[in-house]
């Protein structure tokens, strides 16, 4: 039964890592060409294509990372872990931070108050979302510093360590050591995401208060943006709790020592950067539009191959 649930793992597993490829791999082409196309699209596109790429990058390094874990975590030699988790540190932050600069943009864009600070940021929401990505390099440094500090530590600390490999067990207890402080990093951008999704809903209520007056039973322009954007963002926190929460589960699996549901996890923390690009695709119109003049491409040909070979 294990051996049945460990193959369909690997499964869902791989096709999440196919569809996160394809996905990301879409987005970010599609952008690309538009940009050298037009030369200028707006900013939301900017933040989506890095996003796009940022994923593309933290998905490999997953996939790579569970590769070497699970088939052979006695190869993990010092430099090895310092170029794994850098990696992951690196393509992790800028996927989570890019999607938080996309929450906080449409934020300003979309919502409305009368408050002046907000007022001022909203004619400046391009500087701000910058700002916001300098402020959290800050945090990736400080993150980045403290694990390498770790990896030092423990790896010149062990008494197993005599052939400048790792031994299984003494190789989960460090990654629980260096998982711990990434859980906390990563729950900053949660925490302005979140903000973000209050601040939307409560300046959509607003506005629907206020539309009533004007135009009963019809959803005016504003209204819709809001409920993109709430769809837009409430999918990112959902699928990034899920995400925080696979985290908590890899560390608890590493002091179990137990593969299958280390392996569970893996397949979960796979669902955010994978799935996550999907919904943008079928939430942004020309992305959507893309993809179905591809379908209709890719159809177009296959009936072509068929009827040469008939």
């Amino acid at each position: 039964m294990r051996a049945v649930l460990r193959s369909i793992l690997t499964i869902i597993f791989i096709l999440e890592f196919f569809i996160g490829n394809l996905g990301n791999g879409f987005i970010a082409l599609v952008q690309c060409m538009d940009l050298r196309k037009r030369r200028k699209f707006p900013s939301a596109d900017h933040f989506l294509t890095a996003l796009a790429i940022s994923r593309f990058a933290l998905i490999w390094v997953l996939f790579l990372d569970s590769f070497l874990f699970i088939q052979s975590p006695l190869l993990m030699t010092r430099n090895t872990l310092r170029l794994i988790q850098t990696a992951w540190n690196i393509s992790n932050h800028f996927s989570i931070w890019f999607a938080t600069s996309l929450s906080i943009f449409y934020l300003f864009k979309i919502a409305i108050f009368s408050n002046y600070l907000f007022f001022y940021l909203k004619q400046r929401v391009k500087r701000v979302v910058l700002v916001t990505l300098l402020l959290s390099m800050i945090l990736l440094f400080f993150n980045i510093f403290l694990e390498i500090k770790h990896i030092d530590v423990w790896i010149y600390g062990t008494k197993r360590n005599i052939t400048n490999g790792l031994s299984s067990n003494s190789f989960s207890e460090f990654s629980r050591l260096i998982l711990i402080p990434s859980l906390m990093f990563t729950l900053v951008p949660f925490g302005v995401s979140l903000i973000a999704f209050l601040l939307l809903i409560f300046s959509l209520t607003k506005h629907v208060r206020k539309m009533q007056y004007y135009t009963k039973g019809c959803k005016d322009v504003r209204t819709m943006a809001h409920t993109t954007a709430l769809q837009t963002v409430v999918a990112f926190l959902l699928l990034y709790a899920t995400f925080f929460l696979s985290l908590v589960v890899e560390v608890s699996t590493l002091e179990m020592d137990e593969s299958l549901m280390f392996l569970f996890a893996k397949v979960t923390i796979m669902i955010f950067p994978s799935i996550h690009s999907c919904i943008f695709i079928l939430k942004h119109n020309k992305l959507r539009q893309d993809l179905l003049s591809v379908l209709k491409w890719l159809q177009y040909w296959c009936k072509r191959v068929k009827t040469l070979d008939s």
